[in-house]
């Protein structure tokens, strides 16, 4: 499948509600939440008021439509490490996974934190989540764990 990756428009912002809510990690045989889940405030500090000094976001698009997302914001979220390391989040409609996209979509995020001066990127996952594998082949290692998820950061 052919896409191309590049940075969101100021005016697709409001795609990145559809991409935090796929982001979300639905275990096997468990039921989808509400859309609404995305309200919490918890979730909302991933996208409310996108575009400040140091988010940033890249988009793969196929036939103009937008498939998925890379986005990283310095907040105070599941994955925060400090207070000048960005927590990535990453999503793709589902039809569109599996394919390299998510792939592509990490390499070029990474490479722009590291041309903007970013000395790492941080990152919650849950340990059942496959993108977990994903992540440590994209150079993320484990810097903390629980008992349902690892935070983990890559140097850039």
């Amino acid at each position: 499948m052919e896409y191309i990756i590049r940075e969101i428009k100021e005016s697709e912002y409001p795609v990145l509600a559809s991409f935090l809510y796929e982001a979300i990690f639905i275990p096997e045989g468990e039921d989808k939440p509400p859309k609404s889940i995305i309200e919490k405030p918890e979730l909302q500090l991933y996208i409310s008021g996108f575009g400040k000094e140091h988010d940033k976001c890249l988009v793969a698009e196929t036939g103009n439509k937008i498939v998925g997302a890379v986005w990283t914001r310095i907040i105070n979220d599941y994955g925060h490490i400090d207070d000048e390391t960005p927590s990535l989040a990453i999503s793709l409609y589902k039809e569109y996974r599996n394919m390299g996209i998510g792939t592509g979509l990490m390499a070029e995020m990474l490479k722009l934190l590291k041309d903007n001066g970013y000395k790492r990127v941080s990152l919650s996952v849950q340990k059942a989540n496959y993108a977990a594998s994903m992540y440590k082949k994209a150079g993320f290692e484990v810097v903390y764990e629980n008992k349902e998820e690892y935070i983990m950061a890559c140097k850039l």
